[in-house]
């Protein structure tokens, strides 16, 4: 382990493979199975740190790619650190750069690393695990990611075996660059797309290579909830148990009970933030869309059984009233909320893991929240012709998708 960061493995639930742990950082202790908000550019949307910690969260993520194109890696670590600069004074991960990287429309990959074209500048640059693990560095992340090639969904199994092959080669770079950063600690990525043999064979040689965590990537790139469910059924019983399982860019409250059941210990997701700034708010009966007209007198918080400032505070009506009008405080309130609802459904996992009953809590969660959700749809009052901010629901998904009110930074989960 590294100097600093130390995993425990303290309870493991007796019906399932559900864990319960303590990863400890430089700055703080992280209980897992946890949940990191995620702070694209150094901000979780629409809330401050405070808010955050309030919240429930230790641990949050931040983006190499986007801190690394403004303001500068440079002038975060002239300034403190991401930790300082930021005023956050839990753990926090920091992603590659890869992610983002392949999501954009014109790069090249070769065996040094990738060249591409920043998408706001449009200036040529190239990045490698050399480099991506000196950008990481200099912001001072408590745990950093080894730089991977993730692939889009569908692949040609040929095309994901070289992906695999090259994320290991280039996992064994990143290993070298980061050389035992003191106090820090650099995961490893498994990848393989869909295949199982191949995630079988990534999650060895990964492990062998020695991380101290291990995530599990290349997920939720569109093979959909079955098929990453199926990767992480694969790839979590070949990870090490004494080591963190990281799911990356995981995701809605029903995958996140379902993976831990598989044995996942961490997740992040921009879906918290993202579905609150187009008014799809989480309840334990699922997801509501705000703006939906028959919550315009309606004087219950927005989930009875939550505790946030926005529950205790305001009515469904009021927090309808912000939006339908585009005041900021709504997309504020409704960010706190659903920071808030993963938080503390991940303190339920938790508790329920302790108390070795996670297959009922799992069992009782589903059938609440997704069956809350075909009953919230059923009764919807039929929407009129969308506007600016809003998307016609699909009422064959229990999640309304958010509508687009502005393209999202390339890449973002």
């Amino acid at each position: 382990m590294a100097q600093g960061f130390s995993f425990e493995l303290r309870k493991k639930d007796p019906e399932s493979a559900a864990r319960l742990g303590r990863i400890a950082t430089p700055h703080g202790t992280v209980n897992t199975p946890a949940f990191m908000p995620v702070g694209t550019q150094g901000a979780v949307r629409c809330l401050k740190p405070d808010d955050v910690k309030r919240a429930g969260a230790e641990m949050i993520l931040a983006n190499t790619y986007h801190l690394h194109l403004q303001p500068g890696d440079s002038t975060v670590a002239k300034c403190g650190g991401l930790h300082r600069f930021m005023g956050w004074e839990g753990g926090i991960l920091t992603d590659s750069g890869g992610f983002q990287v392949f999501s954009l429309p014109k790069r090249q990959v070769a065996e040094e690393g990738v060249s591409f074209r920043f998408e706001k500048r449009g200036e040529p640059a190239f990045l490698s695990p050399e480099i991506s693990i000196a950008i990481q560095l200099a912001l001072g992340s408590d745990v950093l990611m080894a730089f991977d090639e993730c692939i889009a969904y569908p692949a040609p199994k040929e095309v994901a075996r070289q992906a695999m092959e090259r994320t290991l080669r280039w996992a064994d770079r990143s290993l070298r660059a980061f050389a035992n950063a003191e106090g820090k600690a650099l995961f490893g990525i498994v990848q393989g797309s869909v295949y199982e043999d191949l995630r079988e064979e990534s999650a060895e040689r990964t492990a062998a290579l020695g991380f101290p965590g291990i995530a599990i990537g290349g997920v939720s790139v569109g093979e959909g909830t079955d098929r990453m469910l199926a990767v992480v059924g694969t790839t979590a019983p070949r990870l090490p148990e004494d080591r963190p399982r990281y799911l990356m860019g995981v995701g809605k409250p029903e995958e996140i009970v379902e993976a831990v059941a598989l044995g996942v210990d961490m997740f992040d997701c921009v879906i918290p933030t993202r579905h609150a700034r187009g008014g799809v708010l989480f309840t334990a009966r699922g997801p509501i869309r705000i703006e939906n007209r028959r919550y315009r007198r309606d004087q219950y918080p927005i989930d009875t059984s939550c505790r946030c400032y926005a529950c205790t505070r305001f009515s469904r009506a009021y927090v309808r009233h912000l939006y339908e009008v585009g005041e900021v405080l709504g997309t504020v309130l409704g960010s706190i909320h659903n920071i808030a609802f993963y938080e503390d459904l991940m303190a339920r996992i938790r508790r329920a893991v302790e108390e070795g009953r996670y297959e009922a809590f799992r069992r009782d969660f589903l059938q609440n929240y997704i069956g809350g959700a075909k009953e919230a749809e059923s009764e919807e009052e039929t929407p009129g012709p969308p506007d600016r901010r809003e998307e016609p629901p699909k009422k064959s998904a229990p999640h309304p998708p958010a509508p687009k009110r502005r393209r999202p930074p390339a890449g973002a989960r």
